[in-house]
C-alpha cells in the first residue's frame, strides 16, 4: 500500500527514536540507583509486600512471578544497556522484526517496574513514557519508511498531553483564568530549579503573558498538529519552545523532555531521505491492528477530557496503553517544607543538639541554591513535597523512612545529600518539623545570601526513637 508510509518523515523518526532511547536510559538509571531504599526487600514500600496483595491482572509485571533486589537491579541495568544500544542505533543493524522486538524490551522492563512502583511511580510521566514507548515499537527501522498511522498515533498522543493539560487548568484553579497562577507557581512548585527564583521575580505583567501564551499553546495549537506541513511543523516547534521554557523554570523529571520528543516526531526536517523497500504485508497488518486497538481505547481519555469532572494522570488499563494527562490543575499559594532532624542526645529536648538532614533537591538550608536535576527524577524529594501538603500522602512510608534514618541505613542515606551523623553513630532520636518557605527579595538576597526565608509552623512528627534501643 503506497499510502502506508511517509518517506519525508524518515529524519523525524530517526531523531525521535534516538531521543526516546535517551529518556528511557534516564528512567532506568533513576530506577537502578534508587529502588533499593524505596522498593527493595527492606525498602520503604517493599515490592514483595505489594505483589502479595495485588494480582497480576491489575499490575502485570515480571516481579509478580519472582522478586529479589538482585533481579530488580538486573532488570534496571539491562534496561539501561538496551536503551543505550537503541540510542546508538542498534535497531538499524537488525531486520525489521528484530528492531521491533528490541524496542519492546525496554517497554516490558519499564512496565514491570512501574506496575510495582506504587506511590513512587504514580506520576504522569511514567505512563507517558510507557505509552510513547509502546507506539515506538511499531515505528520501524531503516528497512521501511515511517508508517503514516504510527506518526498519527504519536500526534494524537501529543494532542492529548497538551490539550488535556490545558483543559485541566481552565476547569481547575481560578488563577489560570485570571492569569495569576505564575505569581505563585515558581515558588510553590514541587522542586524548584536554579533559575526558579529569577522566574518568580519577573514582572507580574510578564507572568500574565506567560499564562496566556500557555493557554494558546495548550488549547489552540494542538489542533494544528493535524494540519499538513509546514503548519504542523510550526505548531510542534512552538510546543518545543514552550517546553524548553518549562525546563529552565523548574525540575519536572522527564515530563518536558518526553513531550519534546513527541513534538520532534511531527517536525518535517529538510533534506533527502534514503530509499527504502516497500513495507512487508505482515508489518502492515500488525501496525494497522495496533492502530485500531489504540484508537478504540482512546474513547476513555476522550470521555475524560470532555467531562466536567476531568481527572489528570490516570491510566485506563494495566498496560498503560492509553492514558490521560495533565498537570497543576491547582496551584499552591504557600510553600511548606518538612525539615527532618536527628539528635544523639540521651534525652530529646526541644533546645537540644538537633542536626538537619539535607536532601538532594528539595529546599532545606535557606542559603543553599536549588540545583538542576531533571530529567533525572529524585523520587523521595518529590514525595516529601506532597507529604508537606498533607500527612496522608506519606502515611504508607514516612514512618519507615524515619526508622531507616534511626538505623543509619546505607541505602536510604544514599537518597540524601548529606547525613549529619557518621555511619557508625546513628541518631538516638529523629523528628520532623513543618516550615513555611518563601523566596527572599532581591534586597534580602544581597544582604543574607539566602534564596529562601523560612518560618516554623508546627511539629510534623514528635521525637521518635527505635523501640529496641529503649
Amino acid at each position: 500500500m503506497e499510502w502506508f508510509t511517509a518517506p519525508d518523515y524518515w529524519p523525524a523518526r530517526l531523531v525521535f527514536q534516538r531521543a526516546l532511547a535517551v529518556v528511557y536510559l534516564v528512567a532506568f538509571l533513576t530506577a537502578a540507583l534508587q529502588f533499593r531504599a524505596l522498593l527493595g526487600e527492606r525498602g520503604l514500600t517493599p515490592v514483595p509486600r505489594f505483589v502479595e496483595r495485588v494480582p497480576f491482572r491489575r499490575a502485570p509485571s515480571l516481579f509478580q512471578w519472582r522478586y529479589s533486589d538482585r533481579l530488580f537491579a538486573g532488570c534496571a541495568w539491562a534496561g539501561c544497556a538496551v536503551s543505550a544500544a537503541l540510542a546508538a542505533g542498534a535497531d538499524s543493524l537488525l531486520p525489521l522484526w528484530g528492531a521491533m522486538l528490541l524496542w519492546l524490551v525496554p517497554w516490558v522492563l519499564y512496565l514491570s517496574i512501574v506496575n510495582v512502583g506504587q506511590t513512587w511511580y504514580s506520576f504522569g510521566w511514567e505512563s507517558l513514557l510507557l505509552e510513547t514507548g509502546f507506539v515506538a515499537v511499531f515505528l520501524g527501522n531503516e528497512e521501511v519508511a515511517p508508517p503514516v498511522v504510527v506518526l498519527f498515533l504519536l500526534r494524537w498522543l501529543l494532542f492529548r498531553v497538551e490539550f488535556g493539560a490545558g483543559l485541566i487548568k481552565m476547569r481547575g484553579d481560578e488563577c489560570w483564568r485570571k492569569l495569576t497562577c505564575l505569581d505563585h507557581h515558581h515558588e510553590t512548585q514541587p522542586m524548584p530549579g536554579p533559575l526558579s527564583w529569577f522566574f518568580h521575580h519577573l514582572p507580574r505583567p510578564l507572568h500574565r503573558v506567560e499564562v496566556a501564551a500557555n493557554h494558546v499553546t495548550q488549547l489552540v495549537v494542538p489542533f494544528l498538529l493535524f494540519v499538513p506541513h509546514p503548519v504542523s511543523t510550526a505548531a510542534a516547534a512552538l510546543m518545543i519552545a514552550t517546553q524548553l521554557w518549562l525546563v529552565l523554570s523548574g525540575n519536572f523529571s522527564w515530563l518536558n523532555w518526553i513531550t519534546i520528543v513527541l513534538a520532534l516526531s511531527v517536525v518535517r526536517f529538510p533534506g533527502d531521505h534514503p530509499s527504502t523497500a516497500a513495507a512487508p504485508l505482515w508489518y502492515e497488518v500488525v501496525v494497522l491492528a495496533v492502530a485500531v486497538l489504540l484508537v478504540f481505547l482512546s474513547h476513555r481519555p476522550v470521555r475524560n477530557m470532555i467531562s466536567r469532572r476531568q481527572v489528570m494522570n490516570r491510566s485506563f488499563d494495566s498496560l498503560h496503553l492509553v492514558n490521560t494527562y495533565g498537570a497543576f490543575g491547582s496551584v499552591s499559594r504557600v510553600r511548606y517544607e518538612i525539615v527532618v532532624e536527628g539528635t544523639a542526645d540521651e534525652v530529646a529536648r526541644k533546645d537540644g543538639d538537633w542536626r538537619e538532614y539535607e536532601f538532594k533537591g528539595k529546599p532545606g538550608d535557606p542559603r543553599r541554591w536549588p540545583r538542576q536535576f531533571a530529567p533525572y527524577h529524585l523520587r523521595l524529594d518529590w514525595l516529601m513535597w506532597f507529604a508537606a501538603l498533607s500527612p496522608s500522602y506519606a502515611g504508607s512510608w514516612f514512618g519507615t523512612f524515619v526508622e531507616r534514618l534511626l538505623e543509619n541505613d546505607r541505602a536510604t542515606l544514599r537518597l540524601l545529600r548529606r547525613s549529619p551523623f557518621p555511619p557508625d553513630a546513628p541518631p538516638r532520636f529523629v523528628r520532623a518539623r513543618l516550615f513555611r518557605y518563601r523566596y527572599t527579595t532581591w534586597r534580602e538576597l544581597r544582604e543574607t545570601g539566602a534564596c529562601w526565608e523560612r518560618t516554623y509552623v508546627r511539629e510534623y512528627l514528635p521525637p521518635t526513637r527505635l523501640t529496641s534501643s529503649g
